[in-house]
C-alpha cells in the first residue's frame, strides 16, 4: 500500500491573479486524475489555498508535482507537503490505495 499525501497550497498572490491562473491549474490537476494519482483537491474555506490529496512514491515524486504546477511557475502559491499512511479507510478507496 502507498503512502498518501496532502499537499496544502498557500496562495501568495491576491484571488484575482489566482482566479488568472485557475483553469491552468485545474487542467494540471486533471492529469493527475488521468494518472490515478490524485484523489481529491479543491479550495480551503475560507479561500486563502486548496488542498490536495494523492498518492505518490515519495515525497520527491509529491515535490516534482507541486514543482509543475502554474500556481508555483507563476509564483502564485507555497505548498506543504504532508505524508501519512492510511490505516483506516472506506472500502472505497481500497482499489486506490491498493494499485
Amino acid at each position: 500500500m502507498k503512502n498518501l499525501f496532502c499537499i496544502i497550497v498557500t496562495y501568495t498572490q491576491p484571488l484575482d491573479t489566482i482566479e488568472s491562473l485557475l483553469s491552468l491549474h485545474r487542467e494540471y490537476l486533471k492529469q493527475g486524475y488521468k494518472k490515478n494519482i490524485l484523489l481529491v483537491s479543491g479550495p480551503q474555506n475560507p479561500r486563502t489555498g486548496g488542498v490536495i490529496i494523492g498518492r505518490f512514491n515519495d515525497k520527491q515524486q509529491a515535490l516534482a508535482f507541486t514543482r509543475a504546477d502554474p500556481f508555483f511557475k507563476n509564483d502564485a502559491a507555497t505548498y506543504e507537503i504532508l505524508e501519512f499512511t492510511p490505516v483506516l479507510y472506506t472500502d472505497l478507496l481500497k482499489n486506490f490505495l491498493q494499485d
